[in-house]
């Protein structure tokens, strides 16, 4: 047995239902296969809902999508891992390369132009995550374990590299750090409300990097 949600914000409470299984689409049991096409009908049934401001329910869903409601149980656990999902459409997993200069490779990751380069996820949507997420401490645990836990891996290698070459201390906590480098771009987008494209934004976010770099170097201090 699993749930499926009802309501704070774009995500609706939980009820239970038969049959429901963890994780995303592509951990599916064995078993009848798949329509094709219905996890995309699915997914920008959700998207259309949570960008026009209106709860996400079974019945919208299904009457948005077509998909019959045995379908989408069969797909998703709960509204709730929909939601994740829905919210991480059009992110792409990225990658920093371990050659050269580690600290500049991954100040490049997060330039405005490699955010740019072949993604489609607009900044309306990022903030209607946040915003969401804030309101829903379990809407936050879904899309942290199906979605942000798995990108962070360009990250957990640029730090285990820095650490291999001796360039990074032994003792560094690669969990931690990450954490505080992803949190300088997330306190300018939540707290100043600023674009992380604006050339000022874009400068101050590459020198708090910085600084944590060095905090993490052998010779800090």
């Amino acid at each position: 047995m699993t749930t499926v949600p009802t309501s704070t914000a774009g995500v609706v409470a939980e009820r239970r239902v038969p049959g429901g299984r963890a994780g995303s689409p592509s951990g599916r049991r064995p078993g009848r296969p798949r329509a094709e096409g219905h996890d995309e009908r699915i997914l920008d049934a959700a998207v259309a809902l949570l960008e026009r401001g209106e709860e996400v329910t079974v019945t919208r869903v299904v009457e948005r999508s077509g998909v019959s409601r045995a379908a989408l149980y069969r797909r998703w656990p709960s509204m709730t891992d929909l939601v994740a999902e829905a919210l991480d459409r059009g992110r792409e997993p990225y990658a920093i390369p371990l050659t050269g200069d580690l600290l500049e490779n991954l100040l490049a990751a997060f330039s405005p132009a490699a955010q740019a380069a072949g993604r489609s996820y607009p900044e309306e949507r990022f903030r209607l995550r946040m915003r969401l997420a804030m309101t829903d401490r379990r809407l936050a645990q879904a899309y942290w374990r199906s979605h942000v836990a798995r990108r962070r891996g360009a990250l957990v290698a640029v730090l285990q590299a820095g650490i291999e070459r001796a360039i990074l201390r032994p003792d560094v906590d690669v969990d931690a750090c990450i954490d505080l480098i992803n949190g300088v771009f997330y306190y300018q987008y939540v707290v100043r409300g600023v674009a992380l494209d604006d050339p000022g934004t874009t400068a101050r976010c590459h020198e708090a990097v910085r600084v944590a770099w060095r905090g993490m170097s052998v010779d800090a201090g």
